[in-house]
């Protein structure tokens, strides 16, 4: 039995995605702020989790690395779900919620990765959720998008988000671990930052997450529905 670790299990994208992982025969490791979800499964256990807080992050992951060691059995994916949107209503930068953005959304999601590495399997897979809102090159539709200058600091941790998957790539790839990264753009869904007039469901979401993070494909890059999404 494979194994994923998905963060933010408790609602949204992260439970549609430990339900899609469960109904496909995984062992599913899942955190969330209480250490609790609304769905149980003999396969899923779930670990407490605030990623602005590093002795959180150190708890959880000492727990995950111990029950690895304990079981035999590494970490076949890891999916860094978890992300925040503190600044939906701004167009300008305000420095406190882009602290708290980036504490969550980039330096909790980093620090997460970095202490799971050790009892992630060879040829496994990390997938960081990311956003179109992150893309550089994809600035034509934002400006025609309704909120053009919006959440700028959303848009900066996910932007950010994608430079630490195309360098961990590269250093994973140097290291001879067999480890892929991947950031994927889940599109516009239905859920606590997506709003209820986006056009994916969760589990629309978790379906093509799902695929990419099961398969085998060229490591650092940006994706999108299966295909390359431009950086």
């Amino acid at each position: 039995m494979k194994t994923v670790l998905i963060t933010g299990v408790g609602r949204g994208i992260g439970c549609a995605l430990a339900e899609k992982f469960l109904a496909d025969g995984f062992a599913v490791i899942g955190t969330s702020m209480t250490g609790k979800v609304d769905f149980k499964h003999k396969n899923l256990t779930v670990h407490q989790l605030d990623l602005t807080l590093p002795e959180t992050i150190d708890r959880c992951c000492s727990d995950i690395t111990r029950a690895c060691q304990a079981s035999g059995r590494g970490i076949d994916i890891l999916i860094n779900n978890s992300g925040v949107m503190f600044d939906e209503d701004e167009t300008e930068v305000v420095i406190d919620k882009l602290r708290k953005t980036l504490e969550v959304n980039l330096i909790g999601a980093i620090d997460f990765t970095e202490h799971i590495l050790p009892v992630m399997n060879k040829l496994g897979h990390i997938v960081n959720v990311s956003s179109s809102a992150g893309s550089l090159y994809d600035t034509e539709s934002i400006k025609r998008s309704r909120f053009p200058y919006h959440y700028p600091a959303y848009k900066i941790s996910k932007c950010a988000l994608n430079m630490y998957t195309r360098s961990l790539a590269l250093r994973l790839t140097h290291e001879d671990t067999g480890i892929i990264v991947s950031a994927v753009n889940p599109g516009w869904v239905k859920t606590a930052i997506g709003g209820d007039e986006a056009d994916l469901t969760p589990e629309q979401a978790a379906e093509n997450i799902y695929k990419l993070a099961i398969s085998v494909p060229e490591t650092g890059q940006f994706w999108f529905n299966g295909e390359k999404y431009p950086w």
